[in-house]
């Protein structure tokens, strides 16, 4: 396994910050931000994808108990209709720093877009949740979180199996919005369905969107 960096410069606050779900059709998206302790180490940090959802729980435990802050982020659906899933998932990030109780010297983001957070200096960086160590405990927090978000939506509508597919656009998942129709979580600007436009698949369903 490649070891991930402990930090882009020395001798300042770096937060690591990451979201999950922006690719999903339903729910909202995720974000962490993590400042991870220098005298607190914490082993097997990699990019979330990259790991076992057991290893992942496993790792949010200790991130939460080790890491000199944390933070958590969440944009709902109707919030990213309403302003699109770019600026959602930036949204959720400052959010999340917001969350933090030490305030961070430097931000790490991963990804190529951001829009700056008050006066703190930020760095993109793609793929950053597999170079960089607090970029990857961002990851696993916001992925875990945002995993636990929906198996609680799939207690309401387990017929979109939300707790195996996470509301991704799985094969399960829109053959479930072709024959129930859409949920009011689903993401009403994303293209549910490969071959029906959103708006005729609304008005078979009307009452959902009441």
């Amino acid at each position: 396994m490649v070891k991930l960096c402990a930090f882009y410069l020395e001798n300042q606050i770096e937060a690591g910050c990451d979201e999950a779900g922006r690719g999903c059709l339903a729910g909202p998206v995720v974000a962490a931000s993590v400042i991870l302790n220098d005298d607190l180490p914490i082993e097997a940090l990699n990019d979330s994808k990259k790991l076992s959802e057991k290893v992942r729980y496993t790792l949010k435990s200790e991130i939460i108990e080790k890491a000199k802050a944390y933070g958590v982020g969440i944009v709902c659906e109707k919030e990213i209709d309403s302003i699109n899933i770019l600026n959602a998932s930036i949204r959720a990030m400052h959010l999340a720093v917001n969350e933090l109780n030490t305030k961070p010297e430097f931000l790490l983001i991963d990804g190529n877009r951001f829009h700056r957070y008050e006066n703190i200096p930020h760095l993109c960086i793609i793929k950053g949740d597999g170079k960089y160590q607090s970029i990857a405990a961002a990851s696993i927090l916001a992925k875990t979180v945002r995993d636990e978000i929906m198996n609680q939506l799939h207690l309401e509508y387990p017929v979109y199996n939300w707790k195996k597919n996470k509301g991704y656009p799985t094969k399960d998942h829109r053959e479930a919005i072709e024959k129930y129709g859409p949920s009011p979580y689903h993401r009403q600007t994303f293209k549910l369905l490969a071959d029906k436009p959103n708006a005729t698949l609304f008005d078979e369903f009307p009452e959902v969107f009441k």
